[in-house]
């Protein structure tokens, strides 16, 4: 019987010769993410439960991110919290405030191959299906009982296959892609199914632009989002990780799959306007002044981002009416850029540069915004008081939109 890429995962996790959609099973897992935000919840879970110790401290990621630098007492002493459960537990694989985004430091340091099942207290978990894994995001309490059993139960998902198919035009990039896909099948246009990403315009994306496909898969309702190895793949996992792994395609008559034809040849910049992240229209239909832009976050704070952006900034400056905050997603790109001079055309243009970390992306951090006020970004989420005030409006995009209109002072595309 024909399978999907993620019902052949699932039932290599489960010890299955095959498992169909709708199936309940009990999956092993190979990697589980917690983070400062979410760890201290599954921490205090898993104490309860009352066993000695994790089932396994070599599979259990633990970076800080979401709240780094602390900002308050609260952020600190969680930092605390999750300090003395990796010393308790002898947590081989924690990486502390100056690390970066947990979506991008796991693949980029090795934790993630292709056909692994990975858990992660954090809805963009998905992002890592990027590689060809089974990446989704669960519940804190849930958590626990992976720390506690190693295992899960899942409810096998059905596929959305996005055949994607065209050649991009200038200054379009895999961020205009994605939301163009979203505001056309809606929020929940692919509610628990794996959103896998194929066809030429995704066989000729970088891994880099692969992991924005499968990061905004959450926001179409999605379980996982996936792209099918190939030798970008294997490329990328030699030079990140040691790790053995074993590689899943789907098959194309597999009963479960629901292909989705989409043609990208003619698209221009997109804007997810608030405050959804299916309410997409053309930049050319945006007319909006701005008070600030957010370049980075898990979905678009990749060297290739701030390359794009920078690209436009150089020679250029801010308007003096927008504040520009540049976060790089990880350590290893911060010194990348600053490797490239990026960084110096950034601050040379009048932005701000910060440390890896979520940054504003949380309304709770660095760089909110304030009420009436309008902030464009690379992220992925654009909900009320998702980056401040309730009273603010968040616009998503790509990093050049976001570099052009910070000088315009206004949402246009570039040049």
């Amino acid at each position: 019987m024909s399978e999907t890429m993620s019902e052949k995962i699932l039932a290599r996790a489960s010890g299955k010769d095959k498992v169909e959609a709708g199936d309940i099973i009990i999956a092993d897992i190979d990697v589980a993410m917690i983070h400062d935000l979410t760890g201290p919840l599954a921490v205090e879970s898993f104490e309860k439960i009352g066993v000695d110790k994790v089932w396994d401290s070599s599979k259990i990621v633990i970076p800080f991110d979401h709240q780094v630098p602390a900002d308050s007492i609260d952020s600190a002493n969680n930092h605390i919290i999750m300090r003395n459960f990796v010393e308790k537990h002898s947590i081989e694989n924690f990486y502390d405030v100056n690390a970066g985004i947990c979506h991008q430091i796991l693949p980029e340091l090795g934790h993630v191959v292709p056909g692994e099942v990975i858990v992660g207290a954090d809805s963009h978990t998905c992002t890592h299906g990027a590689l060809g894994a089974f990446a989704t995001g669960i519940g804190s309490t849930d958590m626990a009982m992976v720390f506690a059993e190693g295992n899960l139960w899942f409810k096998v998902p059905e596929t959305n296959r996005f055949e994607i198919n065209g050649k991009l035009k200038n200054n379009v990039y895999a961020k205009d892609v994605i939301l163009h896909i979203i505001g056309e099948i809606g929020a929940d246009g692919s509610t628990y199914k794996a959103c896998e990403f194929a066809g030429e315009t995704v066989g000729n994306m970088s891994i880099s632009d692969r992991m924005v496909l499968c990061n905004m898969a959450i926001e179409m309702g999605g379980k996982t989002g996936l792209v099918e190895p190939d030798e970008k793949t294997v490329n990328y996992v030699k030079k990140h990780s040691n790790k053995a792994y074993k590689i899943f395609k789907t098959d194309l008559d597999a009963q479960s799959l629901n292909v989705i034809d989409i043609d990208v040849s003619e698209l221009e910049p997109q804007v997810a306007c608030p405050n959804n992240v299916d309410n997409v229209k053309p930049v050319s239909e945006v007319d909006r002044e701005i008070d600030q832009v957010f370049l980075g976050s898990c979905t678009n704070g990749r060297i290739s981002d701030l390359r794009d952006a920078a690209k436009i900034l150089k020679g250029n400056k801010v308007n003096d009416k927008v504040r520009m905050l540049v976060i790089p997603a990880s350590r290893e790109i911060y010194m990348q850029a600053l490797d490239e001079g990026l960084i110096k055309i950034f601050v040379e243009s009048g932005a701000l540069v910060s440390p890896p970390c979520c940054g504003p992306c949380l309304g709770g951090h660095t760089g909110i915004i304030g009420a009436g006020e309008v902030s464009l970004s690379t992220s992925n989420r654009n909900f009320k008081g998702r980056q401040g005030s309730p009273d603010g409006e968040v616009y998503l995009s790509s990093a050049a939109v976001a570099a052009a209109s910070a000088i315009e002072g206004k949402i246009i595309a570039p040049e």
